[in-house]
């Protein structure tokens, strides 16, 4: 019986899971997505996924990939799945790739966006969709000090205490901010992510356009190269990971386009 490797492409809320690895006796998006998977295989199912995310955070298109002795056809991978998960996760696409494609190691970049809400009361829509901040933000100081971060550095400043990344050195390929309606989204691109990354970035920018830091601090953190002090990590739930982009010769039926 041959084997057969899957991609797809999943889209999750992340609010009511803690995370996407499996953890004991809490739900995860890759329990929950390994589940419908092995129900549809009628096998158990193991995924490995472009981009872990944390408890909170939510995913546009995930790239995950599995094997499977499972004859089954696209559609049947994608409807099969749908109806085996909750209203909170979805598959979009799914595709037979190449044994030699990996949903982590085979990405050239992945790319994540952060919402904040600026406005005096909370939102009863999207409270678990955005950041709410009630104070005014300087958009301008807050473009100006995520310049400098553009480029290959050493984000030990960015890094979570607890990283286990090798290496601090990633080259983020733009960090951009707009707003519009009340809401300002950042949009950021990299070769890859340590943990945390994000969201210590969004967590020192939050503190320079509210004028408690000057616009050159993430200039200064990171020649510091002091997690210590790099300030507070912005709350998950407006973080989202938009998409990971790999070699052409994979041809996947992405969804999500982004511009850099």
């Amino acid at each position: 019986m041959s084997t057969e490797r899957i991609a797809l492409g999943v889209e999750y809320d992340g609010t009511a899971y803690c995370g996407w690895q499996t953890q004991p006796r809490v739900r995860t998006v890759q329990e929950t997505l390994e589940a419908a998977l092995s129900r549809v295989a009628d096998h158990p199912v193991r995924v490995q996924c472009a981009g872990r995310t944390d408890a909170g955070v939510h995913a546009l298109e995930q790239v995950v990939h599995f094997d499977s002795t499972a004859s089954r056809t696209e559609r049947a991978w994608v409807l099969g799945s749908n109806v085996n998960l909750p209203p909170d996760c979805a598959v979009s696409w799914a595709q037979p790739v190449a044994g030699a494609f990996h949903a982590r190691f085979s990405a050239r970049a992945r790319h994540y966006r952060y919402r904040i809400l600026t406005r005096r009361t909370r939102s009863a829509l999207e409270p678990d969709r955005a950041l709410w901040v009630h104070r005014p933000l300087d958009l301008g100081d807050m473009q100006a000090a995520a310049a400098a971060l553009v480029g290959e550095h050493d984000f030990s400043s960015f890094r979570a205490l607890g990283c286990q990344a090798k290496s601090p050195v990633r080259r983020v390929h733009y960090l951009d901010l707009s707003a519009a309606a009340g809401v300002i989204e950042l949009r950021v691109g990299a070769n890859g992510f340590l943990h945390h990354m994000v969201r210590n970035i969004v967590g020192v920018l939050l503190s320079i356009g509210r004028g408690e830091a000057p616009v050159q601090w993430t200039r200064e953190l990171l020649v510091l190269r002091d997690r210590t002090r790099g300030g507070v990590t912005a709350p998950p739930q407006g973080l989202y990971f938009v998409r990971a982009d790999y070699p052409a010769e994979f041809d996947l039926p992405q969804v999500q386009v982004v511009s850099d």
